[in-house]
């Protein structure tokens, strides 16, 4: 089949030509945006599960969908090493910027980047990594408190009363949350709590992997309830067959029905490995339809780059003690696990494993459904760690 015509795109982030299965989700959040738009409450709305279940596609989506609705929406993704003040500044800015042109929100607007100039010149000491262009001369006592809370506060208020007067809502996407430190994710929780109870139109969705949730709830002993957790898991049997057969359909391809059976059943129903296994199967084939030997052919294929891209560019930034860790985890099978028979394998006490494991949380490799169990946080990653390391030592 012609490569230059194969309508999957697997990547980070890569919208697929088919986005199955998550309508309920985007309903929802749409309505809950909605909502605060016209002063309404609505909760904010977080995106949990592990890699490869689409959180950044959605996210993205939502986004445009808000976008189109009249929307401002603030994208940030929050990096490791990264603190969320130098991440938000810059974006904020440019919607601030944005709702200056508006002549209803002009005047407040411009307020709003008083405040941002003096948040950034007072948490600037804090937060070397702030790095902006101020727009604007501070206004005393005004987002320059030096208080992280108190400042974030001081500015998400005075941004969301530009948005209420531009007769819109600022819509704040974070993916990754997870990697947000807890005070500094505490400080923007307050922020948002204070909008809410002004009735202000800021609304935030975000997403990040499973242990997203206690992480909230870490930071700010209200949190749950401000927030509604959506939890995506793999795409049914059916969305599978949908985002595979649908792409094809429209580009006048056909697939045999046990060839798309074999093909959701290789992927588990997660979307990423369904790109990734749409692509390779529509590359490898000669002729339509597909048949299941055309998939079969394309497992070797997938697989490696599977390993060479998806699996291998996580496991390469650990140590090799974390590495180690991981493999006994594989030796067990997918998880989840309990933390004592990992430490059995390696031939250790749990306690002297503590270190490695809540490096391995913090990196996002791994986290823990209940207290004492440790899971992956990749799909299949199991499978590809006792390909990488065929043997324990």
């Amino acid at each position: 089949m012609d490569p230059v015509k194969n309508p999957f795109s697997p990547g980070a982030g890569t919208p697929p030509p088919a986005l199955a299965g998550r309508e309920d989700v985007l309903e929802r959040v749409r309505v809950a945006i909605a909502r605060v738009a016209i002063g309404k409450s609505a909760k904010h709305n977080v995106l949990i599960g592990l890699r490869g279940v689409g959180k950044t596609v959605l996210l993205e989506e939502i986004g445009n969908r808000a976008e189109a609705a009249g929307n401002y929406v603030l994208r940030i993704e929050a990096p490791e090493n990264r603190s969320l003040p130098s991440v938000l500044v810059p974006q904020l800015r440019v919607i601030l910027l944005k709702m200056s042109a508006s002549a209803a929100a002009a005047d407040l607007a411009k307020r709003a980047l008083r405040a941002l100039a003096g948040f950034v010149r007072t948490l600037k000491v804090t937060y070397s990594d702030i790095e902006l262009r101020l727009d604007a001369e501070p206004e005393v006592g005004l987002a320059d408190s030096g208080d992280l809370e108190t400042a974030l506060t001081d500015l998400i208020v005075a941004s969301a009363k530009a948005a209420h007067t531009a007769g819109s809502a600022l819509v704040i996407l974070i993916d990754e949350l997870q990697y947000v430190p807890i005070d500094q994710l505490g400080a923007f929780i307050a922020a948002l709590h204070r909008c809410a109870q002004q009735q202000l139109p800021v609304i935030l969705t975000c997403a990040g992997l499973p242990q997203l949730r206690a992480h909230i709830g870490k930071a700010k002993t209200y949190s749950e309830r401000l927030f509604e957790f959506f939890e995506l898991g793999p795409l049914s049997a059916s969305d599978s067959a949908m985002a595979v057969r649908v792409p094809m359909s429209q580009n006048g391809v056909a697939i045999e029905d046990d060839a798309l059976l074999e093909l959701v059943r290789e992927t588990g129903g997660y979307p990423y490995f369904l790109q990734e296994w749409g692509k390779n199967t529509w590359d490898i084939a000669a002729t339509s339809p597909i048949t299941a030997s055309d998939v079969r052919r394309a497992r070797e294929l997938v697989m490696a780059t599977l390993d060479a891209s998806f699996f291998a560019v996580r496991f390469e930034k650990l140590t090799p003690a974390e590495q180690r860790y991981l493999r006994a985890m594989a030796e067990l099978g997918s998880g989840p696990h309990r933390s004592g028979d990992i430490a059995e394998v390696l031939g250790k006490q749990s306690r002297e494993l503590g270190p490695i494991r809540n490096n391995l949380i913090a990196k996002g490799m791994i986290w823990s459904p209940s207290h004492g169990d440790t899971a992956f946080t990749v799909p299949l990653f199991d499978q590809f760690i006792r390909r990488a390391i065929p043997t324990l030592t």
